[in-house]
Order: C-alpha cells, then structure tokens, then sequence
C-alpha cells in the first residue's frame, strides 16, 4: 500500500528520527504541488473567483519553496522555477481583473449613482471583457503539453527525488540560516523610509515593491511554523496585516489608472475619488507607526534573535498498522500532534 503524503507538521514533529533538510524540503514541495493542482478543474470551471486565488498563491508558494531549498534539492528541468512562475503569471492577470470588478462591484458602485454610475457600468463592461480574453489564456495554458509536462515531472520527483549532498543535513541548525538572509532583506527595503505623507506616485511604487517583499517572507516563514513558538506566528500575522493593507493601496491606484484608460477623458467622478482616497487614509492609518517599529534597531534584533531559537513540537506518537517504507523522503514514523503548544526558550518581545 502506497504511504500516505506527510505534511511539513508532520515530518517536523518526528522525534525518533532526525530530520534532514531534504526530508523537509521534500515535505514542503509536495504540499504547496498538490495545493496547485487540486485546484486546476476548478479554476477551469469558473465559478469561484477564490479558487483562482488559491491556485495563483499555491503557484508562487512553490516557487518560493524552490528558492528557499534549492540548494538541496536537484528539480527536473520541466519544474524548475520560472516554469512554475510563467504559469503563476497567466494565472495572476485573470486574478487581478477578478479583484478590480470586485471591487467595483462590491465596493464603490453602491456609493455611486447617476452620472458615475453610468460610468462605472461602462468601465465593467471593459473590464469583463478583458477578463474573457484573459480566462481564455488560463485554459489554453493548462491545456498545452508545457503544462502536462510540468505536472508529469513533479510527480516523478516526488515519487523519486533527488537531492544534493547538503539535503542530508539536520534541518533545526539551518534554520536561523534559510530564514535570515530574506529577513535582512526585509528589514533593508527602503519602503521603511516613506512616510504615509510620501505614499502617492514614486513612493507608492516602492510600497508596493515592499508589500511584494512581505508576502515573499511571510510564505517563507509560514513553511517553518512547526519550528518556533507564538511569537514568530504572532509576526507572520503582522506580516500578512502588513501586506493586505499596502495591497488595498496598490489596488486603489491599479483602479484609478483603469478608469482614466477607458472612461472618456473628461470625465468627473467626484463621489468615486472620494471614496478611494478615503480607502487610501484607512490603508495607510496605521502606517507610520508599523515602519519606525521596524525602523527600532531594538525590534530589529528581536527578529533576529527570534530565528536563533527554533523549537520542536510537543506531540503524542500513534500505532500505524502500515508504516512507510524507509526512503530518504518517507523514514519518519507516523506522528499526531497532540498540542498546539510547544516548548519556547523564544525572547518575548519588550
């Protein structure tokens, strides 16, 4: 009988065995592959926008895994990166028409009426019909034997992966050095330096550049939870607060260059800019606080500090009457956690 997949919680909490890089990396890969693909019949079906989206982040997940292991693990040339990326990359233009017509819709249509509601109307109009030209790039790209091929060697990875010397590694005194470098540069963005005040034309685009660097951290940081104690998934969820808020920003300036691109030239809309600089002033409310934190050199070293101090989960071990075979991806014996608490030696913060 074929061994049933491990996620990265479960290899993690393995207690009679040490775990290695590869035996993580191997678990990691084959979690956010399997979060792609399930999703592909029903992105195709198109009845959920949120199924896009979660394909679209399992997309960049794995390719953030891909760069955070790469030097453990030997991919087939059909799933290296920037296949997976150029997949991703179709995926995100139908997600992002998604995410403006919602918030057309949703959002500022009902606060609109007359004159701009016409407008708006016509501006939908436009942009449901870039959507289907988009949607119809979505399936032809999962469709085409690029795609089939990219699907055909994960399987055959994580059915026999190959790895490189260093995947043989205990993984808990790597891990202050696979999450350090992406931290430092986090805490090294100069987005840190605008102020709210500084947030329209080039400073934006910086913001927005920063908000990229959060999520890249935050699903970086997310693949190491079993790891560490509350206060690193505390900051993850800073991270992800963080990140939503710059997003709401860059979607509100994304929507206000679709609407001078397809509305007559002339247009007024008073009701509709009022509105989206007033979801700028609540993106933004919290702003100057979040970046002198980070600008603290005492809550920069707390960071670090809290990548020294990895821990291991508290878990119960269960019978198993069909224990994996021994491989260098499947030795770890059958584990439940038990406990969502762990033991910490973690600093807290000040």
């Amino acid at each position: 009988m074929k061994a049933a997949q491990k996620t990265p919680l479960q290899v993690a909490s393995t207690t009679d065995q040490i775990v290695t890089l590869g035996d993580y990396a191997h678990s990691v890969i084959s979690e956010q592959y399997r979060s792609i693909f399930k999703y592909e019949k029903k992105v195709l079906a198109d009845n959920d926008p949120e199924d896009l989206h979660h394909m679209r982040v399992g997309t960049r997940k794995l390719r953030t895994a891909l760069q955070v292991f790469g030097m453990a693990v030997q991919m087939p040339k059909h799933a290296d990166s920037k296949r997976v990326g150029s997949v991703g990359k179709v995926l995100g233009k139908l997600r992002d028409l998604d995410v403006q017509i919602a918030a057309l819709e949703g959002t500022y249509l009902p606060l609109v009426d007359g004159v701009e509601e016409d407008l708006l109307h016509e501006a939908l109009q436009v942009l449901y019909k870039q959507r289907r030209k988009a949607f119809d790039v979505v399936e032809r790209t999962l469709a085409r034997s690029r795609y089939q091929d990219l699907k055909t060697s994960y399987q055959h990875w994580l059915e026999n992966p190959k790895y490189t010397s260093l995947a043989t590694l205990p993984i808990i005194p790597l891990l202050p050095d696979l999450l350090s470098p992406l931290l430092a540069d986090l805490l090294l963005h100069p987005g840190w330096l605008i102020p709210a005040s500084g947030s329209s034309a080039a400073g934006g685009e910086i913001l927005h550049d920063l908000r990229k660097a959060c999520k890249h951290v935050r699903y970086q940081a997310e693949f190491f939870v079993p790891f560490y104690s509350q206060p690193f998934q505390d900051w993850i969820q800073e991270i992800k607060s963080l990140q939503d808020n710059l997003g709401k920003l860059q979607d509100s300036y994304v929507l206000q260059d679709l609407l001078k691109e397809y509305l007559p030239k002339r247009a007024e809309m008073p009701s509709l800019q009022a509105t989206i600089h007033q979801t700028r002033f609540e993106a933004l409310a919290d702003w100057d606080r979040v970046r002198q934190q980070y600008l603290d050199p005492a809550f920069r070293s707390y960071l670090h500090q809290m990548l020294l101090e990895p821990v291991l989960p508290v878990v119960e071990p269960i019978a198993t009457p069909d224990p994996a075979p021994a491989s260098t991806h499947k030795r770890a014996a059958a584990k439940k956690v038990s406990k969502t608490t762990t033991k910490t030696s973690a600093v807290r913060k000040q």
